[in-house]
């Protein structure tokens, strides 16, 4: 499904879709809202950055002073005819302990909070320009119905792949609606993150949540500090 295309502006043109999957629309959207341009190398760190903050690290192996053995020499030196050997410790030897190998140790550290805002940016962007972006109009729903979220992605041919589902606020409904699909994620706009983003091959948005993310990139052009659950998230 194509959904977006260049306008002779410079501008973005994605057009609007309805549960039915019926096009009800377009709307124009700015790369500048989102950054300009796309610095791969950039989404590239913040990723790492991700990735390292939800590792462990608590894998560990034995060296040489932890494994059990004893510490004499296995035989002397000379005048055997074999090759000199250690103790039965070595990590030349079965049993013996690891040469250099992993301890415990923490992987997570934070890239400057201005680069992992305009990363998130790019992300967004970068799903506007590879036209995997789908803007609908509206996921509200009356109850919680699975069915309900599973006949919507169908109708937009999104039923085989992953998708991250962004809304303008939180919406309980939609995500018990949605939790159960393989692939599918609903999280409010205000938390989105490059990771998240990158994820997932594509990114539903509602009007609501397309607007939040367009404020919220003003706000941080203009210098002003983002919501304390939007700080939270980008840095978790």
């Amino acid at each position: 499904m194509s959904t977006a295309s260049e306008a002779p502006t410079g501008h973005l043109t994605l057009t609007v879709y309805n549960r039915q999957g019926e096009s009800v629309g377009t709307v124009a959207i700015d790369p500048e809202e989102f950054g300009g341009k796309v610095n791969k190398q950039l989404l590239h760190d913040v990723v790492l950055m991700y990735l390292a903050n939800q590792r462990a690290g608590t894998h560990s192996t034995l060296r040489r002073g932890e494994v059990a053995g004893s510490t004499k020499k296995l035989f002397r030196q000379k005048g055997t005819g074999n090759a000199r050997v250690g103790t039965r410790r070595t990590n030349k030897r079965r049993g013996g302990g690891t040469a250099k190998g992993p301890k415990p140790r923490d992987y997570e550290y934070h890239l400057p909070k201005k680069a992992v805002r305009a990363a998130t940016r790019m992300a967004i962007l970068s799903k506007f320009q590879d036209q995997e972006a789908v803007i609908i109009e509206d996921l509200t729903l009356g109850e919680i119905k699975t069915k309900q979220v599973a006949s919507l992605l169908g109708a937009l041919k999104l039923d085989e792949t992953t998708c991250l589902l962004g809304t303008a606020g939180s919406d309980r409904n939609l995500y018990l609606s949605a939790r159960n699909i393989p692939g599918v994620e609903v999280l409010p706009a205000d938390q989105f993150n490059t990771y998240i983003v990158l994820k997932q091959k594509r990114l539903v948005l509602t009007r609501a949540a397309l607007e939040a993310l367009r404020k919220r990139g003003q706000e941080q052009e203009a210098g002003q500090e983002p919501a304390a659950t939007a700080a939270t998230a980008e840095q978790s």
